[in-house]
């Protein structure tokens, strides 16, 4: 499957029957040298927006491969225990 039929499909967490959001964006591990294969290791979600997206948003959700249950037309399902946010990324500072 490719990332393409992935992207823009819903996500919902059949722990809490939570809807996360539609992937965005993937986690990919290269592996060998010089373009070699690439394995998925993760889905990414945005997080939703703070205050009417004012003040931007909250942390990514990072939803490891091995979550997911189900993979329908439109719905992914996936089982997500605990702590599914992505933390803040550091900013880089130029020395």
């Amino acid at each position: 499957m490719r990332f393409s039929e992935l992207r823009d499909r819903e996500i919902i967490n059949i722990c809490d029957g939570r809807r996360l959001g539609c992937v965005c964006d993937a986690e990919l591990k290269l592996s060998g040298e010089g373009g070699g294969a690439a394995l998925l290791t993760a889905l990414i979600v945005p997080g939703p927006p703070r205050f009417f997206g004012l003040l931007g948003r909250e942390p990514d959700f990072l939803i490891p491969v091995e979550c997911v249950v189900r993979m329908g037309t439109d719905v992914l399902r996936v089982e997500v225990k605990g702590e599914y946010r992505r933390g803040k990324r550091n900013k880089k500072t130029y020395r």
